[in-house]
């Protein structure tokens, strides 16, 4: 997603050599291409995971792509919180086009493509527009956002056990959002659908330590 930032930190650089010390062993028997999905709530650290997961990757000679769920929404950022504001019960998985997602994910691991183009949104201009995505060589492709433990055909599921109480300052940080009450009862919803998917996980990433936290 256009306009979005990342800030790194040793969190999610633990975290992601938790994750590549799973998917490893799963590359070296590999005949396609590996999908991982790395989801959990909002401001968990599911973007920046995945991108330092996605490096170690390339850095250890599997090429990877990370797609983030971000982009896929049916309304650009802005517009979907004016449509949470007039539905709330808009919250939840249907704001996202899971499908797809997972046609992007299908092509990918089929290794029959050179190429896919895949939504982009501009964070912004509150617009999607689409970008097309050279994915010859790649061997792993990584899927983060909340809803991606959803996502069917996945090698590799990871999911990160922070609630969004407990990740209040690192979304303050990243400051996408004004932390407003309307925000909070979002965040409350989302944490009663996306708690259910740690039970899916293949591997559940713990929170950090209090002098780590982010």
């Amino acid at each position: 997603m256009l306009g979005d930032k990342l800030i790194i930190t040793e969190y999610h650089r633990s975290a992601a050599k938790m994750l590549y010390e799973s998917l490893e062993p799963l590359l070296q028997n590999a005949d396609k291409p590996l999908s991982v999905t790395v989801a959990g709530e909002s401001g968990s650290g599911k973007s920046e995971t995945a991108a330092v997961l996605g490096n170690i990757c390339c850095e250890s000679g599997y090429e990877a792509l990370v797609l983030q769920q971000d982009d896929y929404f049916v309304y650009p950022p802005k517009t979907n919180h004016r449509k949470r504001v007039e539905d709330i019960s808009w919250v939840g998985p249907q704001e996202v086009k899971i499908g797809v997602i997972q046609a992007n994910v299908d092509a990918i691991i089929g290794g029959n493509v050179a190429k896919i183009t895949k939504p982009l949104v501009d964070y912004d201009a509150d617009s999607i527009g689409e970008e097309t995505v050279s994915v010859a060589g790649v061997r792993v492709v990584i899927v983060e956002g909340t809803y991606t433990t959803l996502l069917e055909n996945i090698d590799l599921r990871a999911f990160i056990d922070r609630d969004y109480r407990q990740t209040k300052k690192a979304r303050y940080t990243r400051s996408r959002d004004p932390l407003t009450g309307f925000l909070e009862k979002v965040l409350a919803i989302e944490h009663g659908i996306i708690s259910k998917h740690k039970s899916l996980a293949d591997l559940v990433i713990p929170p950090p330590e209090d002098k780590q936290k982010v």
